[in-house]
Formats: structure tokens, sequence, C-alpha cells
């Protein structure tokens, strides 16, 4: 879509089969956009139908519509801005109208998306922690850059590193009706929770900022 932000660029190779393995996507079932599959989770926008509403149908006719309405969910690749991101979709939606129709595109809510430094003192150390509580070297993904209030924080606080930690493994189904938690993952990420406290508690007391 013109006007939003869109990029290639992963530190994670993910491959399709990888991917349909741990989301269970059905056999037959074509993966909606272009690119890596790693990019389309991570740097580029997604966009969702989230609600539509049209008769239902038990209550169905052969009548026709005097209107319909959807709402949608955009997600933002990083270093895009919503307002610029919204007035491309309302400019795409009103250029694609099906058969003429009349078009009326109301702005929702909106944030702006966030894209932490990796290279900072303290992601090093959270880095450090991950792999010393699975035992394998941690490597870095882009997940959770969508949520609008991290980067409310960096305008609020500038100078702070900010980390946002989570306990999620493909299994967990995130944000599905059967979500759940796989209890070997929360010991581990307690253990690197405890550890980066104490390594920033000690880096704090060498005058770490």
């Amino acid at each position: 879509m013109k006007g939003l932000i869109s990029r290639d660029e992963t530190t994670v190779d993910l491959t399709e089969a990888e991917y349909r393995a741990d989301a269970s996507v059905l056999d037959g079932v074509r993966l909606a956009g272009t690119g890596s599959i790693a990019s389309r989770l991570w740097t580029k926008p997604a966009l969702s139908i989230i609600g539509f509403d049209a008769p239902a149908v038990d209550v169905a006719s052969n009548t026709l519509l005097p209107r319909a309405r959807a709402k949608f969910s955009l997600r933002l690749a990083p270093g895009q801005v919503p307002a610029e991101a919204m007035e491309a979709v309302k400019a795409h939606v009103e250029a694609n109208a099906p058969f003429g129709a009349k078009v009326v595109f109301t702005p929702g809510e909106s944030g702006n998306s966030f894209l932490t430094d990796t290279g900072s003192a303290a992601a090093g150390m959270a880095m450090w922690a991950l792999g010393e509580a699975w035992g394998v070297p941690a490597v870095e993904m882009g997940i959770g850059g969508s949520i609008p209030f991290i980067s409310d924080l960096t305008e609020v606080y500038p100078e702070v590193q900010i980390l946002v930690t989570g306990v999620e493994d493909p299994d967990s189904r995130a944000h599905s009706a059967n979500e759940s938690l796989h209890l070997g993952d929360f010991r581990n990420a307690i253990v690197a929770e405890a550890l980066l406290l104490a390594r920033l508690n000690h880096g704090v007391a060498e005058g770490l900022k």
C-alpha cells in the first residue's frame, strides 16, 4: 500500500515450514504478504479486518443492503508516523471502492511504533541473562514494537533504555482463546530477570546509566 513503510531487514531467519508448524497453519492455507516470513512478522505493516457489519446468516434475505461497515487494525513498521499511515489507508480505500460505492472513512485510535536500541548496555546485559537462563546464546527478533505505550514512554523518558519482557513460546498461542504458559519457560524467564536485575544493580553501583 502506497505510503506505508516496509522493510525486509531481519536478524533472524524463519522458514515458512517453521512458521506453519509454530502457528498451526492448516495445509493448503496460503500465507498473506510478500518477502521473508520474518519481515512479514516484524518489519512490515500488517492490516487485518477485525470487524464487519452485515446481516447475519440467520436473518439474511434476498434484498439490497443500504450500507456495510468494517473496522481494521493496522500494525505499523518501525519508523512509521501513525497519522501518515492513516491517510495512506484512507486514500487506498477511497481509490479502490468497488462498483463506485460511496466511502465514509472514520479514523480511529493510533499509536507510534517502537524500535529498541539493542546495542545499549542494558540490552547487552539482558542478552547475557537470557543466555545464562536458557543455556544457549540469545538471539534478536522483532516483536512488540506496535505496543503504543512503549513509544509513549520513550517520549516521557528519552534517556531511559526501555526493556519489555514477557514469557511466550510458539505453543503459547498468544491472544487466542486457549493461550497457555510453558512452566519451563516461565522458570527460565524468572531466572533471567533475576540475573539481569542483579547485574544492573552492580552496573548502577559502578556508574551505569
